[in-house]
This record gives structure tokens, sequence and C-alpha cells, in this order.
């Protein structure tokens, strides 16, 4: 008898005290949705173009200054260990954020809970081995191809990313994100940054060494595909996210990927030997060991706050969209590049002028899908209403 007026209580408690989304009418609920949804998006937009800026600049100051240009060519190109790792390795920063952002209310009608979690861990393996190589094969590509040969390979993981988008995640394209996609191909062509540390004329590889950057943008590709399949085949079903898209997912994704990249590239850095060469490397830095250490702390950091935005731009729209603001920050990345070193012949000429005016284009096309999908949800929820009232 005291259970049962205890449950009356508890039964009268929630009813008296309704969750914010019920007390919200659909459509009410539904635009406040959207609105959040965009402040998010623009966040991780920030998020994107911040990261890329300081990561180029970054890897432009290190390579300038690490003297590898008075290498022997088997020096020249070693340290890609040592460049993936910093890809991953700063991840324990964003445990803390971790447990500040709010979890949503658990979902407690979740079935399957082992099968889930095994299929997480799964995920999150496979995802940190494909990281790992991408970081790796990335790091390889920028040393081998020169400027131009590394920009044209790369520009082919937005088209990857699209086909396994279409097979993976069934995603349906329309006419303005087909147009969204190919400016940013132009953008990405014609707009790139400069980098510091591409090889010499005599020293140019356009073997299969130089085509390594053409398996991590697939790579690259495929990742942005598995965990945006990750985000809506497995995480949102778990007890814990209760169906809902929130952005602690998207720290959960990362830390969890980065780490078992940064395994799997410490395993690399021991098992090559480039961990005996880091103190020579901090010797022949120019500015010194100190500056040598922050820049590497400086690219981890940047490399994290980079991939946080692209996580939340696949979590909150899809892969295409995160891999299209990725290649239409190129041409402010490239007049910041211009601005801060003084490389030979780069300059912020006129094709990349044009491509930063295209840059607005294609992200403009891409939004305008996203507005009209909004406001067709928005339609067809008043409709619902109606034909209720009647």
């Amino acid at each position: 008898m005291e259970m049962t007026e205890a449950s009356k209580q508890t039964t009268t408690e929630e009813s008296a005290n309704p969750e914010p989304d019920q007390i919200l009418s659909p459509r009410r609920s539904l635009e406040l949705k959207q609105k959040k949804s965009w402040i998010s998006v623009s966040l991780c937009i920030f998020l994107v173009l911040l990261g890329d800026s300081l990561v180029m600049l970054l890897l432009n100051f290190f390579y300038v200054q690490d003297n590898r240009e008075e290498s022997d060519q088997d020096l020249q190109y070693q340290g890609t260990w040592l460049q993936a790792l910093v890809q991953n390795a700063a991840f324990p920063l964003l445990i803390p954020l971790f447990f500040i952002f709010p979890s949503p209310k658990q979902n407690q009608e979740t079935n399957n809970t082992r099968f889930l979690s095994f299929r997480l861990l799964l995920l999150y393996i496979s995802l940190g081995v494909l990281v790992a190589a991408h970081s790796k094969l990335f790091a390889l590509g920028k040393l081998y191809a020169n400027y131009g040969v590394f920009t044209l390979i790369s520009a082919t993981q937005l088209i990857f990313t699209a086909i396994f988008t279409t097979i993976i995640n069934r995603f349906k394209f329309t006419r303005w994100i087909i147009l969204s996609i190919i400016l940013t191909i132009l953008i990405y062509v014609f707009g790139s940054p400069e980098f510091g540390g591409e090889p010499d004329e005599n020293e140019e590889f356009y073997s299969i060494q130089a085509w390594l950057t053409f398996a991590a943008s697939v790579a690259f590709a495929l990742s942005l595909c598995l965990i945006q399949l990750g985000f809506e085949k497995v995480l949102v079903k778990t007890k814990r996210y209760g169906n809902k898209k929130v952005f602690r997912m998207v720290l959960e994704m990362q830390i969890c990927v980065s780490f078992v990249a940064s395994v799997v590239c410490l395993v690399g850095l021991f098992a090559s030997g480039e961990n005996k060469e880091l103190q020579g490397d901090s010797h022949n830095f120019k500015k010194g060991e100190m500056y040598y250490v922050l820049s590497l702390i400086g690219l981890a950091l940047s490399w994290q706050v980079w991939a946080v935005g692209l996580i939340g731009l696949v979590l909150y729209v899809s892969g295409v969209f995160g891999d299209v603001v990725h290649m239409c920050t190129s041409p402010l990345v490239a007049l910041f590049v211009v601005l801060a070193f003084d490389f030979m012949d780069d300059e912020f000429s006129w094709p990349r002028i044009g491509t930063l005016i295209a840059t607005p284009l294609a992200l403009g096309s891409y939004f305008y899908t996203l507005h009209k999908r909004n406001k067709k949800k928005m339609v067809e929820l008043y409709q619902t209403e109606n034909n209720i009232e009647v």
C-alpha cells in the first residue's frame, strides 16, 4: 500500500513538472530544435576554420624551422609517425569537457545493450586504425608530393566522400549539393595554401610515395562516412543518449577514436625507430628546443580543435557537409599563410581571390538545401496539426 501511494505521488509530481519538450507545442519545439541546430553548426564551422588555420600555420612554422632542407634524402622524410601521433595525442584534454557537457535523459527502453556496446567498441577500434592510417599517409604525402600534385590528389577526397556516403549512409543528393561539391573542389584546387615542407624539384617523387596522398584521401573520406554511420545507427541508440543527438556524442567519438589512433601511432613510432631521432630533431630546430616542443603542443591542440568541429558537422548535418566546410576554408587559410610567411613565388593571386569569392556560393548552395529541408519538416508538421484539429 505504501509503495502504491509513493508511486502515485511520483506520478503526480511528474505530471506537475513535465519535461520542457512536453510543455511546448510540436511546432514550437521543432523551431527551437532547428535554432539550436543552426547555432551548433555555426560553432562547428568556426572550430573547423580555426583548427585548419592554426594547423597549417604551425605546420609551416615547424618545417621552416627544422632545417629539413639541409638533411639528406633519408632523413628528410622521417618524423612522419611523430606527426601522425601529434594529430591524435591531445585527446585527454577533451575528457573534462565530456563530463561538463550535460547528457540527455537515459532511455530505459533500449534493448540489446550488450550487442550495441560490442558494435560501438568495434566501431571505435576500426575508426581509430583508419584515422591512424590517414594521419600517417597524410604526413607522408605532404613531404613526398609537391604543392600541385598534393592539392590535386587531395581534392578527390570529396568525391570519395560523396561515393561512400551514397553507399554507406544512403545519402540523397540534390542539385544544390552537387553544385556545392563542384564549387568546393575548384575552390580547394585553386585556393589551397602553400606548405613549407614540400620537396625541392630534384627531390620530388611521382612514384607510389607521392600517391600515398591518394590513399590518405580515401581513408579520410571513409572515416567521415563511418563516423556518420556510427552516430546514426549505433551511438544515438545507446541508453545513455536516449535517441537524441547532443554535443557530448562528438566528444565521446573523438576521445575514443583518438585513443585507438594514438596507440597505433605510438607503436609505429617505436617500431620504426623514429623515437631515437626525436632528440636530434629538437637540436636541429632553428628556434631551439623550447619552440620545438611548443610547436608540437600547439599542433596537437589545433588538430583536436579541428577534429571536434569536423565531427560536430558530421553529427548535425552529414559527412559530405563536413568535408565541404573543411575544403572551403582553404582560401582563408592560404591568406593567413601568405601574411605570416614569405615563401618564394607565393602570393594571394587572382585565382585565390576568385576562390575566396566563390566560397560563400559553395556554402550557400548547401545551406539552401538545409533550409529547404527544415522548411519542409515545418510544413509537414503544420499539415499534421491541421488534420488533427479537423
